[in-house]
């Protein structure tokens, strides 16, 4: 079986109503920029949007949903100068 790479980045958001109660869905990205513009598109349908970084990706970052908002308005990694 092939090895298919992982991504560095996680977001996980609630499913929609008509799902079962406290059913959440994870979707992994290659880097912060592509993880952000998603959290993005989920935050419009939820406020319980988290994301982090996927082990052993160093350093380890987990963002709340509390950090949300914050987290979104930071400089990429990958931004220049």
């Amino acid at each position: 079986m092939a090895h298919k790479p992982q991504g560095m980045w996680y977001v996980s958001f609630p499913l929609p109503p008509g799902a079962r109660p406290h059913t959440r869905a994870t979707e992994t990205f290659p880097n912060e920029q592509e993880a952000k513009k998603f959290a993005r598109a989920k935050l419009a349908k939820s406020l319980r949007v988290n994301a982090g970084t996927i082990n052993p990706h160093t350093p380890k970052r987990t963002i709340s949903s509390r950090q949300m908002l914050e987290w979104l308005e930071e400089r990429d990694e990958d931004d220049s100068a």
